[in-house]
Formats: structure tokens, C-alpha cells, sequence
């Protein structure tokens, strides 16, 4: 894996619609730009991205804990901008088939499925990263999102990948649904 850049991306929110927040909201996301070893070659086996999406899992939510402590983690998603000489498959292999299991091991639990999107884009796309409760992706107050850029990124044989996380749920959310409180013992996967 050849990495051009990392950068990390802190928003701290202290109020919502001209309220002040009970605590401060925290949203990190951590990115790495890096070169895509299948630019140019339509059709490759993806198992190379694959192996570096194992490894950025890891990585970035290493950098989300220097930002957030692993027990304040409540709320997780990822997102991936693939360049123009790459597909929309080579950002699928590198962030769904192994990326959340080491994220899930760095960070410390999180049952719930890591939500995603993905395109392909150039230097400064931008991408929303939604967010979910860690345990349970069905508690209303944690659905979110968090948009992420990096002004020079990706170029077209690299790749954008971020994870985002927050320590806790949207600011003064109060559509019904399912509570954190209630989730108890219930996962997506349900």
C-alpha cells in the first residue's frame, strides 16, 4: 500500500439550531489517500484492495482513537472516493469485505453494520459519510452523517478513503424510533 497522504478532520459542535448542545458533539474523520495498484486495468482481480482495506481499517481507527477515546465511540460509518482511473468496485473491495472487522477490533466492539457509500471523483469531491449507533444501526438519534473532502484528492490513480465516528447522536434529536437505552441485545443484523 502506497500512502500519499493522511489526514485526520475534527469537528467539535457546540450548538444546533441557535440551542447549546448539553456536551460538545465530537465527529473525527480519518482519511488516507492512497494509490490504486489497479488504476488503468478495468475488469482486475480486486483482491490486491482487498488486503490494503484490511490493513486502513485498522490504521484509520487507530487515528479516530488518538482523537476519541475507544469508550466514547458511539456512532461509526465509511466512505470511499475512487479517481478516474479507477471503478467503483475498487472502492467496494477495499471497504466491505474485511475494513470493519479491524475497525470493529481497534475501536472495540460495534455490532451494528458499518454504513457506507461510495463513488468515483476527483481532486475535492466530496463525499457524506453516514453514520450509525455502533450497535444497533436502527436508533433514530444516531442517524447522521459527517461530509468529508480533502481538497487535492483523489487523483486519478488514487483512492479516498475515510472512516468517521462520533461520541454520540445528532444534536436535540427527537423523531421516534428505536432508543439507544431500548437497543439492548438488537442488531441489524436481526
Amino acid at each position: 500500500m502506497v500512502v500519499r497522504k493522511l489526514v485526520t478532520i475534527v469537528e467539535e459542535q457546540q450548538r444546533e439550531g441557535g440551542r447549546p448542545l448539553p456536551r460538545p458533539l465530537k465527529k473525527v474523520a480519518a482519511v488516507a489517500v492512497i494509490a490504486n495498484p489497479l488504476a488503468g486495468q478495468p475488469g482486475a482481480d480486486v483482491t490486491p484492495l482487498i488486503e490494503i482495506g484490511a490493513t486502513l481499517g485498522r490504521v484509520l481507527a487507530e487515528r479516530i482513537l488518538s482523537v476519541l477515546p475507544a469508550a466514547s465511540v458511539e456512532s461509526f460509518g465509511k466512505g470511499c472516493i475512487v479517481g478516474s482511473d479507477g471503478e467503483l468496485e475498487h472502492a467496494a473491495a477495499l471497504i466491505h469485505p474485511v475494513f470493519g472487522q479491524s475497525v470493529r477490533k481497534v475501536i472495540g466492539g460495534g455490532r451494528a453494520i458499518i454504513p457506507s457509500t461510495k463513488k468515483v471523483g476527483g481532486p475535492g469531491a466530496s463525499i457524506d459519510v453516514p453514520l450509525v449507533y455502533k450497535e444497533a444501526e436502527r436508533v433514530a438519534s444516531h442517524f447522521d452523517a459527517m461530509e468529508v473532502r480533502v481538497p487535492d484528492a483523489p487523483g486519478p490513480g488514487e483512492v479516498l478513503v475515510a472512516l468517521v465516528c462520533s461520541d454520540g447522536g445528532r444534536p436535540h434529536a427527537r423523531i421516534p424510533g428505536l432508543r439507544r437505552e431500548d437497543a439492548k441485545g438488537i442488531t441489524g443484523l436481526d
